[in-house]
């Protein structure tokens, strides 16, 4: 398996015969609004242009795996170019019909779905409470494939009963997962914050790669903040804190055989999702 890390939570995941198109944000330097409402330092995203080769690197996808909908996820430019390339856009229950309704040859994500890959969708909640649900429904995904560790893509989540519960359940023997601490200015992060990076790693039965930093003005913790912490608290071994632009090789599965998915997230498409894509212009 191998992760190369694009920009934010765009990467190119190398799995067996597969090469799955991450989250692509191929938007230029500024072309977005700021993210973060409060407490100053907002600024138009992305802060950094794609890395050098991004797009010849991109163009060896087969597929495409969306976790959610929002701008930094897939953005108009991306989703422009999946349509001229043709490719299958992979996705959950809730974000494939809508992605279908833009033109894409959108697909839903389950089990054995994909050619030789167990899978399964995975709750993830982008935020707590009422912040939460208005950001509107996220995906993670497990996949699992023989010969190859098993994968766990967290979504733009919090540290949830259900991630531990998945974690606990499934024994991936990767995680990929956001580490920028995403946060308005006011409030919670809506994504893992700095303690929950720590007991996410603590947690993880493998390695850890993050990524979603450093692109974005809302996201505060930089990867000298984590790899710093992660060295404090003795976990640096366990994780890999990419560049963009870097390539992370993972190595094999485990002797013991992955784990069985199960039956997935039950979630579909409601006013929540309407509510969402319209306030994310999705």
């Amino acid at each position: 398996m191998k992760i190369h890390h694009i920009r934010n939570a765009t990467a190119l995941l190398t799995l067996g015969q597969h090469r799955l198109l991450i989250d692509p944000m191929f938007a230029k330097v500024g072309s977005m609004p700021g993210f973060k409402m409060f407490g100053g330092g907002r600024r138009r995203n992305p802060l950094v242009p794609l890395p050098e080769g991004a797009m010849e690197i991109m163009s060896q996808a087969t597929g495409i795996l969306v976790t959610h909908e929002h701008p930094d996820h897939f953005d108009p430019r991306a989703l422009a170019w999946a349509k001229r390339q043709g490719l299958p856009v992979w996705a959950g229950a809730v974000d494939a019909p809508n992605l279908k309704r833009k033109g894409l040859d959108a697909r839903e994500l389950t089990n054995g779905a994909l050619e030789g890959v167990a899978s399964e969708v995975l709750l993830a909640s982008h935020g707590r409470g009422l912040v939460g649900w208005l950001m509107g429904p996220v995906s993670g995904f497990y996949l699992a494939m023989d010969g190859e560790p098993s994968l766990y893509i967290t979504g733009d989540t919090v540290l949830t009963k259900s991630v531990l519960d998945d974690i606990e359940r499934l024994k991936p023997d990767v995680i990929l997962a956001p580490a920028g601490s995403a946060n308005f200015g006011l409030g919670r992060s809506i994504i893992f914050d700095l303690d929950e990076l720590m007991a996410l790693t603590r947690l993880a039965p493998g390695q850890v790669v993050f990524n979603h930093m450093e692109a974005l003005d809302h996201c505060g913790t930089t990867r000298n903040i984590l790899s710093e912490r992660m060295e404090k608290e003795g976990l640096l071994e366990k994780v890999h804190i990419p560049a963009d632009g870097q390539a992370v090789t993972l190595p094999g599965a485990r002797q013991r055989g992955h784990v069985a998915p199960g039956r997935g997230v039950p979630n579909k498409p409601g006013l929540q999702k309407w509510v969402t894509a319209r306030f994310a212009g999705t």
